[in-house]
């Protein structure tokens, strides 16, 4: 069972449950913490892309503005800025799952 710590929590946990199903160009997930955070702990296979610079990379490796993006960081303060920088550049299929643990649940990834 799924504790609720806040309606944002909840939101983005419906957001994520609705980003899954959905059927559009393709799914990426992109970790937005720094290079040492990840060091300690990461999902293989996401993309590691600085707040700043996602917008720019994204473009560059994904120019189809129809492409899923799920976004995380450490506590959700920098993913949801990387949302709003990819939402300002047309990408319309963003989630911000906020922390890499959110991603991990949302997905059903168990943390080896």
């Amino acid at each position: 069972m799924i504790k609720i710590k806040t309606p944002l929590y909840a939101a983005a946990i419906i957001s994520g449950m609705l980003f899954n199903s959905f059927a559009y160009a393709e799914q990426i997930w992109v970790d937005v913490r720094t290079a040492r955070e990840v060091k300690l702990d990461r999902i293989e296979g996401d993309l590691q892309i600085s707040h700043f610079d996602i917008d720019k990379e994204i473009m560059r490796l994904y120019p189809d503005r129809n492409t899923e993006i799920g976004i995380y960081g450490s506590n959700g303060s920098r993913s949801g800025l990387a949302m709003f920088f990819l939402k300002a550049a047309g990408y319309e299929h963003v989630f911000n799952a906020e922390t890499i643990n959110n991603a991990r649940r949302i997905r059903g990834i168990v943390k080896e």
